[in-house]
């Protein structure tokens, strides 16, 4: 079974993961229960904070007509790869229970797959073709953040918004006309999530998991090449896991 393009398994490890920083906390903070940390940072008009984050990228493919009339492509399938990233963030708090988040920017190194099956592979080479892309993506998210009430030095959230992402190996060799597939350097994506906030001493850590889709065709359609003329549309989608530090 697949989660938004993703396999349950790697769903689940994610899901195992929040768990066990959950678990790890949980100590920390029955110890805590008597004595609030941070007592004033609640009411902070704004603050800064920095986030690690790994994440799980796929592409949506679209086929172009032209792939009906294709005798030499049988199918395109698109693979699920990993990347990480860094991110530097600002808080600016709206209310007790909402907060606008932008990042300065974020800096993803991701890549992504596509493996084709082929009728007719030149001599010496196998029938299942796949074309790597790697990517160094420069983000500008903006997101609304809904907090649940303060139980002591624990905090939910849910945030919604949208992410404007620059790709700048765009222009690298692996995007020239030689290359079978290329990317247009742009992106758009709506973005949603949930996180948890724990309220240490000196920090708070919050552990977030986070979708996002991608709204803007990527694809750079070239009618003269063989793997890029049977594709229409390619659009992201891209599950992110973060671990926050913010004071």
């Amino acid at each position: 079974m697949k989660l938004l393009g993703f396999s349950t398994n790697k769903v689940a490890v994610l899901a195992v993961f929040i768990t066990g920083c959950l678990m790890a906390v949980k100590p920390a903070t029955a110890q805590l229960r008597d004595y609030l940390n941070l007592p004033d940072h609640d009411s902070k008009r704004y603050y800064l904070g920095i986030g690690f984050m790994y994440e799980q990228s796929h592409l949506q493919v679209s086929a172009h007509p032209k792939f009906l009339q294709s005798d030499s492509v049988l199918s395109v399938n698109p693979g699920n790869s990993g990347g990480f990233g860094v991110s530097g963030m600002f808080t600016f708090r709206l209310s007790d229970h909402f907060e606008f988040r932008f990042a300065f920017p974020e800096f993803i190194f991701a890549s992504n797959s596509l493996t084709y099956q082929v009728k007719y592979p030149p001599a010496g080479e196998a029938n299942i073709a796949t074309k790597q892309i790697q990517s160094l993506l420069l983000g500008f998210p903006a997101h609304v953040k809904f907090l649940s009430d303060r139980i002591n030095n624990f905090r939910v959230y849910m945030l919604g918004g949208f992410n404007y992402q620059y790709d700048l190996a765009s222009n690298s060799s692996t995007r020239k006309a030689q290359n079978l597939v290329k990317l247009t350097p742009s992106d758009m994506s709506i973005e949603g999530g949930l996180g948890f906030s724990f309220y240490f001493p000196v920090f708070i850590l919050s552990p977030e998991l986070k979708i996002s889709e991608g709204i803007k065709n990527v694809h750079s359609r070239d009618p003269n090449l063989q793997y890029s003329n049977v594709i229409d549309k390619l659009k992201t989608r891209m599950i992110v896991f973060s671990l926050i530090f913010e004071g």
